[in-house]
């Protein structure tokens, strides 16, 4: 009979693979892969996001990367923006390419057939674009055309370019350009090796929660589970089947979980579709909104219990569930540690 993994022991495995039980000497680069890419929407979220994970981060060491082209922002999980390196952008594209997202089968078939032009063409800003495929193509309406382009940008792999990705972004500066085109993957192989990735950096975890992080259907990655066989079984406290991969680290359910300050649309609040783990129901409600927004929060105890912001070079903390004094105790004094790097 599988064995029974409890929330406690499931967070404890989360803040392990996420490396947020302790900091590690590691590169921005060896980091974004071991997470399986960074939530880039909010250009200084993979920022903090690396501050919170990596002992002595500097956000010069990034800016180097995304300016040498050895990180990307492109277009993936969930078709939603992330920073992934430029050897893994071939697999995560290959993975995720018919990936069902907002555009259909018609607005495909007329990206198809400009992606060369749209290549020649970059850089483009958006509004450029839309004129583009307005004048030169006959894409009048509106809705149709901006879902032309988002199909033109995934299969055209224009990406934005590196200087939306830096700290302080300029206005003006979301520009997609032209990236190299990736090498060929096979799709199969590249879908075994996102999902391998997944558990990596998220399991043990449900095939829900595969598809909920991935954007793509059970039926689409099973083939790549059978790949991966064998596989570690467990059971939620729900009697839901978890997969994980051999020998990835499982801690003790009641090892101390540092305070840990967490930035907008961080990975760990969005890789699963029981999110319990990590954050209650109830909490949850206030940090996402019905816009998709999530906040910047706090874990403590390994669990989300707070949201933070900063203005006026001041970090600022409001609790969302009850904390000890030692606890709050904590979050003050890595607050502070974080307000002295932001400032």
């Amino acid at each position: 009979m599988a064995r029974v993994l409890t929330l406690q022991a499931l967070n404890r495995a989360t803040l392990a693979r996420q490396l947020l039980l302790e900091r590690k000497k590691l590169s921005p680069l060896a980091v974004i892969e071991r997470l399986a890419g960074m939530q880039a929407q909010w250009a200084p979220a993979p920022y903090v996001g690396l501050w919170t994970r990596v002992e002595g981060f500097r956000r010069e060491t990034l800016e180097r990367a995304l300016l040498r082209g050895d990180v990307l922002k492109p277009t993936v999980m969930r078709g939603t923006l992330h920073l992934v390196t430029r050897r893994d952008y071939p697999v995560f594209w290959s993975a995720l390419r018919d990936m069902p997202t907002w555009y259909g089968a018609n607005h495909l078939e007329h990206a198809l057939a400009v992606v060369a032009a749209a290549r020649e063409r970059a850089p483009l800003t958006h509004a450029e674009a839309l004129a583009w495929l307005a004048e030169e193509h006959g894409h009048v309406e509106d809705t149709d055309r901006r879902r032309i382009f988002h199909a033109v940008r995934r299969r055209a792999h224009l990406l934005h370019a590196p200087e939306s990705a830096l700290w302080k972004v300029r206005a003006g500066t979301v520009v997609f350009h032209a990236a190299p085109e990736p090498g060929e993957v096979d799709v199969l192989a590249a879908r075994v090796e996102l999902v391998r990735r997944y558990l990596a950096a998220f399991g043990p975890a449900s095939r829900a929660d595969i598809a909920d992080w991935s954007g793509l259907r059970v039926a689409d990655f099973a083939p790549a589970l059978d790949v991966l066989e064998p596989l570690r079984r467990f059971r939620d406290e729900h009697g839901r089947e978890l997969l994980d991969l051999p020998r990835a680290p499982l801690p003790a359910a009641d090892l101390p979980a540092p305070v840990r300050f967490l930035p907008k649309w961080d990975n760990v609040l969005l890789a699963f579709a029981d999110r319990r783990r990590v954050i209650d129901d109830e909490i949850r409600r206030v940090v996402v909104g019905k816009n998709g927004d999530v906040a910047q929060t706090v874990l403590v105890d390994g669990r989300v219990a707070a949201t933070w912001s900063y203005a006026k070079g001041r970090v600022t903390v409001d609790y969302l569930a009850a904390a000890t004094r030692t606890q709050k105790s904590d979050v003050a004094a890595e607050g502070e540690r974080l307000q002295a790097w932001l400032s």
